[in-house]
């Protein structure tokens, strides 16, 4: 465990934003949706005070064991709960426990830094692994049964459309090709075949080639633009009046889906724009707190790197709900 717990050690991205964000008071209730290294959640707790409590879950088994050592050799004021769990179920099953709501939620998207450090997950594309990628280890799809499995034109669409990669439709062409002569194993392996995909003058002029359809084959394989589309919803609803939700995100695909959520929930009207007033019945749940996105400042992303494309949105329920 020990050396579980020295892997999981990080830097919080927008600590400081997050909890201004979220107006942390004495004796509230908190969610962690994704609770990686407990960074947010320690801060979390020490400003709830003593009749705070955290509810907070990850479907990593490792990072929860580690941040379950963390927070209580921390010594923290307050009370914490942990669950594994993937954020899309979690407020089910607060409900079952009888917990009514929560003065603020945090969810940190995207893949953790132990994950990524951890090349035996698969996740790396600069390490040689088993092509796994599994946030939640008992999770049945793998990323090799994706690469290996998966028809061409589904491959296609998951790079192009989560990966955002210009050469998408080459890149799953030449996966297919490959694996009909054997399977597809490893990180490397596959690392090979994206470099053949895309022509030798965009290799040299981008960034790593594989980048960007590791990333879509993660995404896949966690679900992970499904399960924030099902869950944000639910979770504005789930707070408490004048609560709180705050979103980390770390690319554009994510960042627009917390946006239009957010601006949903602002003004869920579908009435026509020609109507003179609303007939729709649909009520403002509450307010964007911020129309841009919050962004990590250059002090920051010069210690952290990985802040580099983070991004912050903060909905605050109404008072009246």
């Amino acid at each position: 465990m020990e050396n579980t717990e020295k892997a999981f050690e990080h830097i919080s991205v927008l600590k400081d934003e997050v909890l201004e964000g979220l107006a942390v008071k004495s004796g509230g209730s908190y969610l962690d949706g994704t609770l990686g290294g407990a960074g947010h959640s320690e801060e979390i707790l020490r400003q709830a005070g003593k009749d705070g409590i955290l509810y907070a879950c990850d479907q990593d088994k490792e990072a929860l064991a580690a941040a379950e050592k963390h927070l209580r050799d921390a010594d923290l004021p307050g009370s914490f709960r942990l669950y594994h769990s993937n954020y899309e179920n979690i407020i089910t099953v607060l409900k079952g426990e009888g917990v009514d709501g929560a003065d603020g939620i945090l969810l940190d998207l995207g893949v953790s830094s132990y994950q990524l450090d951890n090349a035996e997950r698969g996740f790396s594309y600069r390490e040689d692994a088993p092509l796994d990628m599994r946030m939640d280890t008992d999770s049945t799809l793998t990323a090799e049964e994706i690469v290996n499995t998966w028809p061409e034109q589904d491959l296609f669409r998951i790079i192009r459309d989560y990966g955002e990669d210009l050469f998408a439709k080459n890149i799953a062409k030449h996966i297919v090709k490959r694996r009909e002569e054997a399977p597809i194993r490893t990180t490397f392996e596959l690392n090979e075949i994206i470099k053949a995909a895309i022509p030798a003058k965009m290799r040299a002029e981008g960034g790593h080639p594989s980048k960007r359809t590791f990333q879509a084959i993660r995404i896949a394989c966690n679900r992970e633009l499904e399960v924030l589309e099902n869950s944000l919803e639910g979770m504005i609803d789930f707070l408490k009046p004048g609560g709180r939700i705050a979103v980390i995100s770390f690319h554009s695909l994510e960042d627009r889906i917390v946006k239009n959520a957010f601006r949903t929930a602002e003004n869920p009207c579908t009435c026509p724009k020609s109507f003179p007033v609303c007939v729709c019945g649909k009520v403002s749940k509450g307010r964007c707190v911020n129309r841009k996105p919050i962004l990590p400042g250059e002090e920051e992303t010069v210690r952290n790197p990985r802040a580099k494309s983070a991004k912050l949105r903060i909905f605050e329920r109404s008072r009246e709900a």
